[in-house]
């Protein structure tokens, strides 16, 4: 697989390690060679490592099972998932969900990403909607493009929104960076 076609989900083998891409970045410098650097996730011990690779550069690709499952709710430190297809249900702990808690409620299908019978990470839908639970009133007046107000969400995320968002009223947000996107 060539570096340029990664993406975040993307499971790969560096250094007969197995590894897992979480975020993507292509950067041209200036008058300089283009390179990838990318974040990853050793499948095995979960640690989470930024490597940079040349443009162009070819990588070892591994084949994940990718499984629908939906998230039930949180006992303790684990994380219960059921298979939409037989409904086994099988608990995750912290360092497989990840930012996961910030952008699913319970009831949510999400796809679970295994490797050798064991799960690896969670694959995040693009966007999510969230309703808004605290943040400052709506100044009046305020006609300022760029002006941002704090803003929680029912899941305890915090994101930056514009004057107009009041509580109570259901948003849509990037899962890639935690930011506003649309109402909902």
């Amino acid at each position: 697989m060539n570096s340029n076609d990664l993406r975040p989900g993307v499971a790969i083998k560096l250094d007969g390690r197995f590894y897992v891409v979480t975020q993507f970045t292509h950067v041209t410098p200036g008058n300089l060679r283009a390179f990838i650097q990318i974040k990853i996730k050793d499948i095995d011990k979960g640690t989470l490592l930024e490597k940079r690779l040349r443009s162009g550069e070819t990588v070892e690709q591994v084949e994940l099972d990718r499984r629908p499952m939906e998230y039930l709710y949180l006992d303790g430190k684990k994380y219960v998932f059921m298979d939409t297809a037989n409904y086994e249900q099988v608990e995750l702990d912290d360092t497989v969900v990840g930012d996961m808690p910030l952008y699913a409620k319970p009831n949510t299908e999400l796809v679970v990403l295994w490797c050798d019978g064991k799960p690896i990470s969670i694959e995040l839908p693009n966007v999510v909607e969230l309703k808004v639970t605290d943040t400052a009133p709506g100044i009046k007046g305020a006609t300022a493009t760029n002006q941002l107000k704090e803003a929680v969400c029912e899941t305890g995320l915090k994101t930056r929104v514009p004057p107009f968002i009041v509580i109570g009223e259901m948003i849509r947000v990037n899962t890639a960076d935690g930011s506003y996107a649309s109402r909902a």
